[in-house]
């Protein structure tokens, strides 16, 4: 679980970074958005072998959050 969360607190923070970089419209949204479907992605795989309802709740909104930033990229 000690991983988990630690994918948690970086996709988290992935994601913060990707919404400042779209909102300023900077020129690094595509990168930005690669990193963050790639991090989303391994936190959502990383959740869903957990069993907790939670657990669950957070690989599918990382996966569909990653299938998004796949999109801006």
């Amino acid at each position: 679980m000690k991983r988990c969360i630690a994918l948690d607190l970086d996709c988290a923070e992935t994601c913060a970074y990707a919404v400042a970089t779209i909102a300023r419209d900077s020129q690094y949204v595509r990168e930005v958005c690669a990193l963050c479907a790639k991090v989303c992605e391994e936190c959502g795989a990383q959740c869903a072998k957990h069993e907790a309802q939670h657990c669950q709740d957070c690989a599918r909104t990382c996966r569909e959050c990653a299938q998004a930033c796949r999109a801006m990229a």
